[in-house]
C-alpha cells in the first residue's frame, strides 16, 4: 500500500513516499488512518508544515478515513480508492467465503500460480464490511482544514519547481480523486460516487489507465502537481514552522 507526504522545511517542499512495511492487511482501514496519524503528528513535531497526503488504491481509502477523522491536512489526494468496500470481495476470496471464514476463521488468498499471498481473518473481513465510506466522505469538512484556517487566517506555502517559486493559499480543504478508465481492480464508477459525496471535491478519470497505471505514470504525477499548483495564491500572512 502506497501513501506520500508532501510536507515543507524552511518554507521548501519535500515529498516522502513509499509502500508500507509489514504483512497486508485485508481490512484495518482505522488502524491503517490512525498509523498515518502517527507519521503527520511526528513530522509535525519535528516543525514541519505537511501540506499534502497521498494514497494509492487502498492508500487511497487510508487517507480519505484520515481526512474524515483529523483536520489538520489541506489537500488530500485519493488515487483509485475503492468506495464500494463489499464489492470484489468474491473475486478475491471465492464463493460462499463468508460460510467459508466463519468455519475455519480465516481464508488464504493465493495467486495465479498457487503461490501465497496473504491471510484474511474474519476480524479483518468484518472491519472491511463495516467500515462506512460514504459517511466518511461525507464527513470531511470543505472548511477548517488546517489551524490557521480554523482562526480565518489564510495559509499560505511556498512551493519550488525548478527555478519557479510560488506562494500557494489555501482557503479550505481540497480533495482529489484521480481513476483510470480501465481499472481491472476497482470500478471506475466508485470515483464517481466520492465526487458525489465528498465536499470541495475535484475528479480526473485518465483515459485506458490500468489500477497501476501502467504507460501513465508521468501524467498521473503531472495531474498531482498541477492540482496543488492550481490553488489559489495569496500573500502570506503566516510564516511555515521554523
Amino acid at each position: 500500500m502506497l501513501f506520500g507526504l508532501i510536507l515543507l522545511e524552511m518554507g521548501v517542499p519535500i515529498t516522502l513516499s513509499r509502500e508500507s512495511e509489514g504483512e497486508f492487511q485485508y481490512g484495518n482501514y482505522r488502524k491503517e488512518a490512525n498509523d498515518l496519524r502517527s507519521v503527520v503528528s511526528y513530522f509535525t513535531e519535528q516543525k514541519y508544515n505537511i501540506i499534502s497526503i497521498a494514497g494509492h488504491s487502498k492508500g487511497g481509502n487510508a487517507v480519505l478515513l484520515y481526512a474524515s477523522m483529523y483536520h489538520d491536512v489541506p489537500i488530500v489526494v485519493n488515487i483509485s480508492g475503492r468506495f464500494a468496500l463489499e464489492r470484489g470481495i468474491d473475486e478475491r476470496l471465492g464463493k460462499k467465503f463468508m460460510q467459508r471464514i466463519k468455519k475455519d476463521g480465516y481464508i488464504d488468498v493465493r495467486n495465479r500460480k498457487g503461490e501465497f499471498e496473504y491471510r484474511v481473518t474474519e476480524e479483518s473481513l468484518h472491519d472491511r464490511l463495516s467500515t462506512d465510506t460514504l459517511l466518511s466522505s461525507r464527513s470531511i469538512s470543505k472548511h477548517c482544514r488546517s489551524q490557521a484556517a480554523c482562526y480565518h487566517t489564510p495559509v499560505s506555502c511556498i512551493f519550488v519547481f525548478g527555478k519557479e517559486i510560488l506562494k500557494i493559499f489555501f482557503p479550505d480543504s481540497r480533495v482529489l480523486t484521480i481513476h483510470g478508465s480501465k481499472d481491472e481492480m476497482v470500478p471506475v464508477e466508485d470515483a464517481l460516487m466520492f465526487a458525489a459525496n465528498i465536499p470541495n471535491h475535484k475528479l480526473h478519470i485518465i483515459a485506458e489507465a490500468n489500477h497501476r497505471y501502467t504507460g501513465h505514470e508521468k501524467e498521473l504525477t503531472t495531474l498531482v502537481l498541477d492540482f496543488i499548483k492550481s490553488q489559489p495564491k495569496s500573500s502570506s500572512l503566516l510564516r511555515p514552522k521554523l
